[in-house]
């Protein structure tokens, strides 16, 4: 006589379906060892003292409030434990940073040393009884200071030359490439790093554009139009189709988004 084999329930199969654990690269724009490591509790309680500490809360919808609910279902599953915490992040940690621009402060979030999170959020207005003193615009030289602090261990590549150049152009209004300026100095810096094998010998965004307003001969404040220009120029010479996070590209529009509600 055969045997009837039991049906699995529903809760079986839910339970067995979850012994899957949820990873970095599924909730977060990382790539390399990172995207494929489950996100462990330990490592969403780094990311909330962090943010605790920059912005005095954890910020709802942020990094740490999806890392934390990603390590809760990952410990339920039994993937994970309480005290466990990715190797990766471990050794290289997290990071909330804010860099200050003129009515505003742009705050990046990183695993280890992978934007998770960029938003910006506007400085408090000085009020008087006379008047509300105006937020004063973001300039293009400043967007791209911001890239250096929010991406600034990255190897500057053909994708960044050409945003850099794009953002240039506009700043200037000139389409002449200026000898030593940010436009050449970031085209001989990916042509040399195409060059070299390891990154620790590559130079960085932030060594091109640490003082990006100091070097640009003109400078204006960014606008949606001058956004799109930098975006389109990162995005047709990133083999990938995509802008790199916490980027000169991501740093400007964030500029442009902020000025919108700014007269320029």
């Amino acid at each position: 006589m055969s045997q009837v084999q039991p049906r699995r329930t529903h809760q079986e199969h839910e339970k067995e379906e979850q012994k899957e654990p949820i990873k970095y690269g599924e909730v977060f724009k990382v790539v390399g060892e990172l995207a494929s490591k489950p996100i462990a509790p330990q490592d969403a309680a780094m990311m909330q003292k962090a943010e605790n500490m920059i912005l005095g809360q954890t910020q709802k919808g942020g990094p740490a409030s999806v890392m934390k609910a990603a390590a809760t279902r990952n410990e339920r599953a039994g993937v994970v434990g309480h005290k466990d915490f990715t190797d990766v992040t471990g050794d290289r940690g997290v990071t909330v940073s804010e860099t200050d621009v003129p009515g505003s402060r742009i705050i990046t979030e990183s695993v280890a040393g992978q934007v998770v999170g960029q938003y910006a959020e506007a400085t408090p207005v000085l009020q008087t009884s006379f008047e509300v003193t105006q937020q004063i615009a973001i300039t293009i030289g400043e967007a791209l200071e911001a890239s250096a602090q929010s991406a600034g261990n990255k190897p500057v590549d053909q994708s960044d030359a050409a945003a850099i150049q794009a953002a240039e152009v506009r700043a200037t209004g000139s389409n002449a490439i200026i000898p030593g300026g940010l436009a050449a100095t970031a085209q001989s810096a990916a042509t040399h790093n195409a060059r070299v094998d390891r990154d620790e010998y590559k130079i960085k965004l932030r060594d091109i554009l640490m003082d990006a307003t100091a070097k640009l001969p003109a400078d204006k404040a960014v606008t949606r139009q001058d956004a799109e220009g930098v975006v389109s120029a990162e995005l047709r010479n990133n083999q990938n189709l995509a802008t790199h996070p916490g980027g000169v590209a991501a740093s400007v529009t964030v500029a442009a988004r902020l000025n919108e509600n700014v007269n320029v």
